[in-house]
């Protein structure tokens, strides 16, 4: 089966992630039956489906009709033949117990079609096992959806050990038209991705509480604003349930032995039945206290040596056990976990052989199983996860250059001009590469990012090499590396300039919105043609543009495929500054210089609540009062306030 040929899902479980899938599945378009085991359950999951849905219409994400639409695409049911006969795929969704899953497996399998696929929402159970209770498991897979499911992006599709490859394709083909990422678990291990890395990484942060190292302050303070994650560990706890965690611990220790064995401190908490947010009290009383109130200025060294560690021993175990390679487990705990950089990014940056020798002592201090290094650990500490960081002046590069014209200033220049600083495939590695050399530079503070001559900043990709190679499974692939080379330079913690002259069309366009401020020269010209090639924007320009411009003037910009001049595109909002034609080299210079003089901590902060408010208001606002705080105890600060009250520039120093 293909997905092309799916119509029709069934979703058995109705509880909050059930009625998740099932919205996410009918606002694709899909027929979806869902069911639970009595009508006061099914009744339930579909109404805060219709109220979820409602409030995508009330936020101007949905029209009246697309909302009704979606709604009416849902049946509920309680009858299980009635909910998977002629169905093409079904995905249970029912608690995390193996025994249930196995008896709703066999009690399916009498009434599902032959050819209808089955995947399951567990989060860390066997795959093998649950297919193995069908008579279908070359046909059975995880899929494993991230809470809430309508707006968490992440889908890991999970191979067990008898699954097809055509069944992985096609349930991955089936994330995407759900609007997912999917990244493939290529081998049935405990805890797929994400939670192999998260739970882990939770229970250290116990066991240190637990041993008297460090109190729970410390280690989320540590965790938040040293490792720079989204949340603290105690308070992820909380957010996800801590039974949830105990319980993928509990599996994880039975199936992979005692470097699992669950901290007495989460056992103690779950038999307290405080279990976090939905029981108003876990880690942190969120009823009767102030909830997560973690200090800005509580971290320690010791601490974020010792969690990065025992992530970058779970990233090594996951690789070494071919499970997932590096950046596929990178992408997923970002997307699954918020992560602003890999946990495998986070321990090169750490070093490697520092974080083995961390583990290699507390294992020779402790004898606790949990800290013994991993062999594949120890094969990647000379190179680390992404090979070895070659210095600047060793890295060559062919379409691009990286120059240092002063002031804390990096330049990148697209170097194509022969063809008009088109991008491709080779621009792309090698613009991810000059990120790194740039962030890593001590000397820069701000980037600013040109085409090289004066007729084009970029005339977009490089259509017609591509086109000469096509094929769909590549393009998919060129798609989503540009989308994460483009999203690298958006996420930069310094501030981007695009300095443009001349032509900045389709991908070249789509380049320029990652960066924070454009500025531009009269001659330059704007706009979006894929249209009228039969394409569409592949590289995050149909999201993007509509956060710069809004989705009135992105859409026109689209859907017309004009091509505009710079002062109508500077009307629209898409430029800071159009300046003469030969004012623009300078211009663009001394405002990357006057960035790279600001607060370098406050700035990543804010670039970082911004980008996360995007997604999601909220998370953005909590992101935005957490560094608040923490830039409250910055020698920044007081140099800003000091330079203010004496009427002379700050000199900031980034601490």
């Amino acid at each position: 089966m293909n997905v092309d040929e799916i119509d029709t899902i069934a979703v058995l479980g109705a509880g909050n992630m059930g009625h998740g899938i099932a919205e996410v599945a009918a606002l694709a378009g899909y027929e979806v039956r869902l069911r639970d085991i009595n009508e006061e359950l099914v009744e339930n999951g579909y109404d805060q489906l219709e109220w979820s849905v409602g409030k995508l219409e009330e936020k101007d994400q949905l029209s009246e009709e697309e909302a009704d639409a979606a709604l009416d695409r849902v049946t509920p049911l309680v009858d299980l033949e009635e909910t998977v006969s002629g169905t093409d795929v079904i995905i249970e969704v029912v608690p995390e117990k193996m025994e249930i899953k196995q008896d709703v497996y066999g009690e399916v399998e009498q009434y599902a079609p032959e050819d209808a696929l089955f995947a399951t929402n567990t989060s860390s159970l066997s795959i093998t096992d649950l297919a193995e209770v069908t008579e279908r498991p070359e046909r059975f897979c995880g899929m494993h959806f991230f809470n809430p499911p309508v707006r968490m992006q992440l889908v890991e599709v999970i191979s067990g050990e008898h699954t097809s490859d055509e069944t992985l394709d096609t349930v991955e083909a089936l994330a995407e038209e759900f609007g997912k990422t999917p990244v493939r678990v290529r081998k049935d291990s405990p805890g797929f991705i994400v939670n192999r890395v998260l739970v882990p990484l939770m229970n250290e942060a116990a066991w240190l509480v637990e041993d008297d190292v460090a109190t729970m302050a410390e280690v989320d303070s540590t965790t938040t604003f040293e490792l720079g994650l989204p949340m603290g560990s105690f308070e992820l706890a909380d957010q996800v349930g801590i039974d949830v965690g105990f319980h993928v611990l509990e599996y994880m220790h039975e199936t992979l032995g005692d470097a699992y064995e669950p901290c007495p401190l989460l056992e103690e908490k779950v038999e307290a039945e405080e279990l976090g947010k939905k029981t108003g009290k876990g880690f942190y009383d969120y009823e009767d206290g102030d909830g997560a109130d973690i200090p800005t200025d509580a971290g320690s060294e010791e601490i974020e040596a010792r969690l990065l560690a025992v992530m970058a021993n779970e990233v090594a175990k996951l690789v070494g056990n071919d499970v997932a390679p590096v950046d596929d487990i990178d992408e997923a705990v970002m997307l699954g976990a918020g992560f602003p950089e890999g946990p495998a990014k986070l321990a090169d940056s750490a070093g490697l052989d520092s974080l083995y020798e961390t583990l290699d002592e507390l294992h020779e201090e402790t004898g606790a199983a949990r800290y013994e290094p991993a062999d594949a650990l120890e094969a990647h500490t000379d190179e680390g996860f992404y090979g070895s960081d070659d210095e600047e002046e060793g890295v060559e590069f062919e379409s691009i250059r990286i120059e240092h014209p002063g002031d804390m200033v990096g330049r990148i220049v697209i170097d194509r001009p022969h063809r008009m600083n088109t991008i491709n495939p080779q621009i792309l590695d090698e613009l991810d590469t000059a990120i790194d050399v740039l962030e890593d530079d001590d000397d820069v503070r701000a980037v600013l990012l040109v085409g090289a001559g004066d007729d084009a900043f970029s005339a977009g990709a490089d259509v017609q090499s591509m086109a000469a190679n096509a094929d769909p499974l590549d393009g998919i692939e060129l798609s989503r590396k540009g989308k994460e080379t483009f999203g690298k330079l958006e996420e930069c913690p310094m501030p981007v300039v695009a300095g443009i002259d001349g032509h900045c069309l389709g991908g070249g366009m789509e380049l320029a919105m990652c960066a924070d401020l454009r500025v531009a020269s009269e001659r330059s010209s704007f706009g979006q043609p894929e249209l009228d090639l039969g394409l569409l924007p592949g590289w995050g320009g149909t999201q993007r543009l509509q956060h710069i411009v809004g989705e009135g003037r992105a859409k026109e910009i689209i859907l017309t495929a004009d091509t505009y001049d710079a002062a109508e595109i500077a009307d629209y909002g898409f430029l800071t500054e159009v300046v003469d034609n030969g004012e623009l080299e300078e211009h663009a210079h001394d405002l990357a210089a006057d960035l790279a003089g600001g607060p370098p901590i406050a700035q990543e902060f804010t670039k970082r609540a911004m980008l996360r408010g995007w997604e999601d208001t909220e998370a953005g606002l909590e992101i935005e009062s957490q560094a608040f705080g923490h830039l409250l105890n910055t020698d920044d600060l007081m140099e800003g306030v000091t330079a203010f009250m004496g009427d002379s520039d700050p000199e900031f120093e980034g601490k």
